[in-house]
């Protein structure tokens, strides 16, 4: 896949939830890099939670899945930067 295509079908998807500092922060950075994503509501999805731990493999939140298959578990905004830099959505 070339990073064209990952750039016109930002499949990225952020599991989070509003009471969460890091969900919080990853998500503003994605909103002012006017970056597309899908954002699920760990509070208000019930199955949410599962499916972010059946990705991580961990309890911590934010996750966030990218369209390559990869995903970071609370995301600096230095690496979450990176990949999306890397991926040629920024």
């Amino acid at each position: 896949m070339t990073n064209d295509v990952i750039a016109n079908d930002p499949q990225i998807t952020m599991y989070g939830a509003d009471w969460c500092r890091d969900c919080v922060r990853s998500k503003a950075l994605l909103d002012a890099r006017g970056v597309a994503y899908t954002y699920v509501d760990l509070v208000a999805d019930e199955n949410g939670a599962e499916r972010a731990q059946a990705i991580s493999g961990r309890t911590q939140i934010p996750v966030v899945v990218f369209p390559d298959g990869s995903h970071q578990v609370e995301p600096s905004d230095r690496d979450l930067e990176a990949k999306l830099t890397e991926l040629g959505v920024l």
